[in-house]
């Protein structure tokens, strides 16, 4: 299959690899700290016709490469909600890996309170819930010291790490994405009626089980978590497992009518 871009609707924010224009859901999928939109570029071929992807490629990176980073949560999250409006003719979901976790919650927040907007679920991946949010210095730090905490979690090749050319090209958009998460300080929010579903990486030192169950308390329609192996990003390893999961989520959630579920609470492991 060949891949393509959809530069519309969003066009600045949103890139769909492969369209679907007669999908039931739209996907939209919020990359991690240092990340951009080609992080999911393979999940569409792993989905049935029913879901359409949209990647978010924040500022400062790729074929933004010339706009100026974004490094506050308020300006981000406005910025992508507004975005997604031309895509409120049907449902949405939204899906966060790490920094892309805080990021997809407070858009999921902004969506709420749009009259037609329908999210259909929230799938948070690799982030400590809002109200346990690790705040951190490390955007402070020298470039050596984002250089290690990377080495640490992972998603960068080494080789990349130790190239000063690409080095001098990749840390000026680490260390915005770094000042945005660290800054990051969410303050108390009515719960969302969207469904959650937590994704978790087994071994990931970036959140324990307990910050991943106390997202829990960010929504009063179901929840649940879903553990895999791996570490900070278990996304790659296991993308066809975890594509599978949201793929039969979203089929629980919005069937073939496009209703949004709303129900009880469960907790799945």
């Amino acid at each position: 299959m060949t891949d393509t871009v959809n530069r519309t609707p969003g066009a600045d924010w949103l890139r769909c690899f492969r369209p679907a224009p007669g999908s039931r859901v739209s996907l939209v999928c919020f990359p991690h700290a240092g990340g951009a939109a080609s992080a999911f570029r393979t999940w569409p071929r792993r989905l049935g016709d029913g879901i359409e992807l949209y990647a978010v490629q924040y500022p400062g990176r790729q074929d933004r490469s010339g706009e100026p980073h974004i490094d506050d949560m308020e300006v981000m999250a406005d910025a992508v909600a507004a975005a997604l409006r031309p895509l409120l003719d049907r449902p949405l979901a939204l899906l966060g890996h790490s920094m892309g976790a805080a990021i997809a919650y407070e858009v999921a927040q902004r969506l709420a309170a749009e009259p037609v907007a329908t999210c259909a679920h929230l799938f948070v991946s690799g982030h400590p819930a809002p109200d346990m949010q690790r705040p951190g210095t490390l955007h402070e730090s020298s470039d050596t010291g984002l250089i290690e905490d990377v080495r640490r979690l992972g998603g960068i090749a080494p080789e990349a790490l130790d190239n000063p050319t690409l080095r001098e090209l990749f840390l000026p958009t680490l260390r915005a994405d770094y000042r945005l998460i660290e800054r990051y300080a969410p303050s108390p929010r009515t719960p969302l009626r969207t469904p959650v579903t937590v994704l978790c990486g087994a071994d990931d030192p970036e959140m324990t089980h307990a910050e991943a169950l106390a997202w829990s308390r960010t929504t009063s329609g179901a929840f649940a978590v879903r553990t895999f192996p791996g570490g900070h990003f278990y996304l790659a390893d296991q993308e066809a497992r975890v594509v599978d999961a949201v793929t039969g989520t979203l089929d629980d959630v919005t069937g073939r009518d496009t209703a949004p579920l709303h129900g009880g609470r469960g907790l799945a492991r």
